[in-house]
C-alpha cells in the first residue's frame, strides 16, 4: 500500500506466524462476521488470505473481492484459497488508496490488521466508503500494543515491546490504533458506529493459547524487529535479550498474558 511499510516484513516465518495468528483468533474475531446471502464484500489488505479463509468460509454465499498491494502474498493468498475449497473469493492487485472499482459497488467492507499499517488511515477510510453503496456496511479490527500484560512482566521484556511499538511508528504506522477506531470511523463520516474489545487472555491452563497466541503471535512480533530497533537505537543489546527472554519466561506454568483487539462496525 502506498504510503506505509509493512513492519513485520514478508519472510516465510511472518506468514506462519499470520497463520497462527488467524487460527487461534478465528472465533474471538470472526465469530459474528457475517455477511447476507447475496452480498458482494470487499477485502483491502488480505495478505496472504490468512483471514480470508475465515471471511470466505463463514459467508459461502457472498462475493469476496480480496485486494492487496503484494503481489507474492496475493499469489500466497490464492493458493491458500483454493486448498480450502472456496470458490467464493477472487483476488486484485491493488493499493486501498486506489481501488479499481467503480462507486458504490459493495455492500460491505472488510479491513482486518491494516489501518494499523497506513500513515494515513483516514484517507484510507475515505477512499473504502467510496466503493460502498449507501447504507453499506464496514468491519474494522485491530489490534493495540498498549493493551497487552503479562506475569511475570519486567522493565525489560516491557522495553522490548515498547520497542516494536516505535519502530512501527517510525515506518509511518500506528500500532496503538485499536483505541482510535471510534473517533477515525466518525471523522471519515461513518454512521453507527459500535466498537466492541475483544480479549484474550492466556495461561498454562490453554497450552494451546500459550503457543499460538502468546510465543508465535505476539512475542514473535516483537523478536521480528531486533535489527531494526538495535540498529537505531531504541534499545541495548543486553536490554533486548533479557527482555525476550523474561516474555519467554512468562510462558511457563506460572505465567499469563493478555491482549486486547477492537472490532468495529458502522455503517456507510
Amino acid at each position: 500500500m502506498t504510503n506505509t511499510r509493512y513492519v513485520h516484513g514478508y519472510s516465510t516465518r511472518e506468514w506462519e506466524r499470520l497463520t497462527d495468528q488467524a487460527n487461534a483468533l478465528s472465533e474471538l474475531l470472526h465469530q459474528d462476521t457475517t455477511c447476507p446471502a447475496g452480498s458482494v464484500v470487499l477485502e483491502c489488505g488480505c495478505g496472504t488470505g490468512a483471514q480470508t479463509v475465515f471471511l470466505a468460509s463463514r459467508n459461502p454465499e457472498a462475493r469476496i473481492v480480496s485486494v492487496d498491494v503484494s503481489a507474492a502474498s496475493l499469489e500466497q493468498a490464492r493458493r491458500r484459497i483454493q486448498a480450502a475449497g472456496h470458490r467464493n473469493v477472487e483476488f486484485h492487485q491493488a493499493s486501498i488508496f486506489e481501488l479499481p472499482f467503480g462507486d458504490a459497488l459493495f455492500d460491505h467492507a472488510f479491513l482486518c490488521f491494516v489501518l494499523e499499517h497506513l500513515a494515513e488511515p483516514a484517507t484510507a477510510l475515505k477512499a473504502v466508503q467510496r466503493v460502498l453503496r449507501r447504507e453499506g456496511s464496514i468491519t474494522v479490527i485491530e489490534g493495540d500494543h498498549g493493551s497487552w500484560f503479562c506475569y511475570p512482566q519486567t522493565a525489560e521484556a516491557s522495553r522490548a515491546v515498547q520497542c516494536l511499538v516505535e519502530v512501527q511508528a517510525k515506518l509511518g504506522g500506528d500500532s496503538l490504533i485499536g483505541r482510535r477506531l471510534y473517533p477515525l470511523l466518525l471523522e471519515t463520516g461513518f454512521r453507527e458506529v459500535r466498537v466492541s474489545p475483544r480479549t484474550v487472555y492466556v495461561d498454562s491452563s490453554r497450552p494451546g493459547l500459550v503457543e499460538s497466541v502468546f510465543k508465535n503471535t505476539f512475542i514473535a512480533m516483537v523478536e521480528g524487529v531486533r535489527d531494526q530497533a538495535l540498529s537505531l537505537g531504541l534499545i541495548d543489546e543486553r536490554t533486548w535479550y533479557k527482555g525476550i527472554a523474561d516474555l519467554h519466561r512468562a510462558t511457563k506454568r506460572d505465567g499469563t498474558f493478555c491482549y486486547t483487539f477492537f472490532k468495529a462496525v458502522a455503517t456507510r
